[in-house]
């Protein structure tokens, strides 16, 4: 206590030296406005000129106190840090450790105690205790380098509160919230939706009637009846169906949808096979929709561009004609597939090859995918198949290119993908293509001939000729297709809206002027394709395809080529689309507040609108004809008369009961064996025909009375058949002869 008496009375008087060893003088006491407790140890240091002020000179007041807090935060430890510095450099502030400045605090406290009362000590030991804390603070923020200049933040106590954690079943929900609210998890609600109000009113009766007729969709739904109703009791039994007895590998006389077999393992019966029909066809351009907006998003198309491309590519009106043809409507699995394998490969028609969005797994996927749309048929699967054929010749050609320049330009993962997933793609069309190639073996009549390419070639016009199922074309266009030869597979028109959208692509567009011209190459030769022998008699062009590609002989219909014109133009259209939209962005970036006013959104949406004004439909929706009690009863082999491609058809729906086996059938072709059987038939009962039904082991003949009028088969109700064996039963609206 003396030690530190004699410091204060040096401190008083001014002319003793300062206990740090600085020697400052002080300054007079009225200028001295704090007790050595207040105020934090940088301050203290800081005022190195004002530090020997009396330590006794009265108390120090509540008001004092608040101004000097005041003044505290608003200066800062660190700044007054730093006055302190260039005041004195030797001042013991900053010199001294944290423990020496609370210290010495204490003291000066201790001293003042001998002028005031204990409790202002107390006050001022205090105020000295949390100077000390402060200066240990701002030591240590010097320390972590975390300290600065600036002043601490004084609202910074009312921070929000750190967020808890989440328990594992609020984590999940927000997980479900998150994926509800993603892009495609959108874009597949909206492909659904649109899907089921573009083809309305399909689903209005769906177990009762079938879009455009009842002839080949009825066909198609007894396809995937019989895929599922095999897979389920004899897989082996596959490609030998129960229609054109006593035929084998009948199921592959047509494209057989295979791809859609799970489907078919759920129902039975003629009005579940029509359900599935049609929520099939619903399905089916839904993902046609969603496959061609994956392809254009991945392209490096906008949303909007993308949604032109999708309703464009699942909505061209012509493919109102393809309605009644399921094998064709399914075609959501091509785009779908290219989107995944440049997806896969990290490749975009807008900002190129980009190696570190590579990814193994969707390359892999996209093939499934293609393996799976081959399985729908090779109507279209098989131009696809080359396409990719092509692609994979291109990129090897690529890879010894640049494998001197880039070490592994693909990656093994993605090489490896690429080769089991190619390797999946071809066993599947190897072991697709091996019955057909069997059918054509057995059946030389079912082989096409360029003259049966030239019926179904379509002339120029078509390409702007709309069918008589588009609601906003169909009739201004009769004329057009009266001149047709065979207007349901000429009216080509994809959409005038696409073409004008397109034409706009070429000019104005995200894509690169390079790419541009690409896609109309492309538009143009799949357009030169299509007309088959009409362009320049198809010598430079189909020809050349149906002489020396394996398998493209069996396409007749050189028109469905249009499916590869409307996705190139709806990628053209996307691109213009894209840059509209970029555009509109950039000029409401310029409004306050920077979003696109009401007239602008609506004109972006514009295009979109109209592409889908044009794909409004005017399809017929007959109904189903009823099944004949006695096609539940009657076992097979059996025959039904009147027999024909368009009356059998409904007769294999009809069979999805039972499955029995049966003469009747309708297909692409007629097989011999089936011509014979209903010439020999036509005077059905008579000894000829009964004995030569019994030879085939036809077992029962079911005729339907209200079907015979106008039929090879009219009067035979009346033919006796006493003397030939053969017992004659009413079942229900039908007359069963049991041989």
């Amino acid at each position: 206590m003396t030690a530190e008496k004699s410091g204060t009375t040096g401190r008083r008087s001014g002319a003793e030296t300062r206990a740090d060893g600085t020697g400052a003088k002080n300054p007079p006491d009225d200028a001295a406005g704090a007790g050595p407790g207040s105020g934090s140890p940088d301050e203290r240091a800081s005022g190195a000129d004002s530090s020997g002020e009396d330590d006794t000179a009265g108390t120090v007041t509540s008001a004092g106190k608040a101004k000097r807090t005041r003044k505290a935060r608003r200066t800062g430890a660190a700044k007054a840090a730093g006055a302190a510095s260039t005041a004195d450099k030797t001042s013991t502030a900053d010199k001294t450790s944290t423990a020496d400045k609370a210290g010495a605090g204490t003291d000066k406290a201790e001293a003042g105690t001998e002028a005031g009362t204990e409790a202002e000590a107390r006050d001022r030991a205090d105020a000295a205790k949390k100077d000390g804390d402060a200066a240990e603070k701002s030591d240590a923020a010097k320390q972590d380098g975390t300290g600065d200049d600036e002043p601490a933040d004084p609202w910074s106590a009312f921070g929000p509160a750190p967020e808890p954690v989440l328990g594992r079943p609020r984590r999940a929900v927000r997980a479900v919230g998150r994926f509800l609210v993603h892009e495609w998890t959108l874009a597949v609600v909206a492909a659904l939706a649109l899907a089921a109000a573009m083809t309305w009113p399909t689903l209005r009766y769906p177990r009762h009637t079938l879009p455009q007729d009842y002839w080949d969709p009825s066909l198609q739904a007894w396809q995937m009846a019989w895929s599922g109703h095999i897979l389920r009791t004899n897989p082996a039994q596959l490609w030998h169906s129960n229609t054109f007895y006593p035929e084998n590998w009948s199921f592959a006389f047509s494209d057989t949808l295979l791809g859609y077999a799970p489907a078919g393992l759920i129902g039975v019966g003629p009005e579940h096979a029509v359900l599935r029909y049609n929520i099939m066809f619903v399905l089916a351009h839904a993902l046609a929709a969603f496959g061609a907006y994956a392809l254009a998003r991945q392209l490096g198309a906008g949303r909007i561009g993308g949604a032109v491309a999708g309703a464009s590519f699942a909505y061209a009106p012509w493919l109102l004609a393809q309605a009644g043809h399921l094998h064709i409507i399914s075609n959501g699995g091509i785009p779908l597939a290219l989107a995944m394998l440049a997806r896969g490969h990290g490749w975009s028609l807008r900002y190129g090859y980009r190696p570190r969005r590579r990814h193994a797994g969707w390359a892999f996927a996209g093939w499934l995918v293609a393996a799976w749309q081959l399985s729908l048929g090779f109507g279209i699967g098989l131009p696809f198949a080359y396409m990719l054929a092509g692609v994979v010749l291109v990129s090897v050609v690529l890879w010894f290119v640049r494998r001197r320049k880039v070490k592994r330009p693909f990656g093994r993962r993605l090489f490896l993908a690429d080769v089991l997933g190619g390797l999946v793609f071809a066993a599947v069309g190897a072991a697709l293509a091996v019955p057909y190639f069997k059918v054509a073996e057995l059946h030389p009549n079912a082989e096409r001939t360029i003259g049966d390419i030239g019926l179904y070639s379509p002339p120029a016009s078509g390409f702007f000729t709309a069918p008589a199922e588009s609601r906003v074309w169909g009739g201004l266009h009769e004329g057009a297709r009266a001149v047709l030869p065979w207007h349901p597979e000429m009216t080509l028109l994809p959409g005038f809206v696409l073409y004008a959208l397109a034409a706009g692509g070429l000019f104005f567009s995200v894509w690169r002027v390079r790419h541009r011209i690409f896609l109309l190459a492309g538009v143009l030769v799949t357009m030169a394709l299509a007309m088959g022998t009409r362009f320049f008699g198809g010598r430079f062009t189909y020809v050349p395809l149906f002489d020396y590609l394996p398998g493209w002989s069996g396409l007749r219909t050189p028109g469905r080529m249009m499916l590869w014109t409307t996705l190139l133009l709806g990628l053209l259209a996307a691109g213009a689309v894209t840059a509209f939209c970029m555009r509109v962005r950039e000029l409401a970036a310029e409004r306050v507040p920077p979003w696109p006013g009401p007239w602008l959104r609506l004109a972006t949406l514009l295009p979109l609108a109209l592409v889908l004004v044009e794909g409004l439909n005017a399809t017929p929706q007959p109904v189903v004809p009823r099944q004949p009690a006695a096609l539940r009863t009657v076992d097979g082999p059996m025959l039904v008369l009147p027999s024909s491609q368009n009356l059998d058809q409904p007769v294999m729906l009809w069979s999805t009961d039972r499955f029995q086996p049966m003469v009747n059938g309708g297909s692409g072709f007629t097989p011999r064996s089936q011509a014979q059987i209903r010439e020999a038939t036509v005077s059905f009962p008579d000894y000829a025909s009964v004995d030569y039904l019994r030879q085939i082991g036809v077992k029962n003949v079911v005729v339907l009375r209200d079907e015979l009028e106008g039929t090879p088969w009219e009067g035979m109700l009346d033919r006796p058949v006493d003397a030939l064996g053969v017992a004659r039963e009413q079942v229900g609206e039908a007359v069963v002869f049991r041989l």
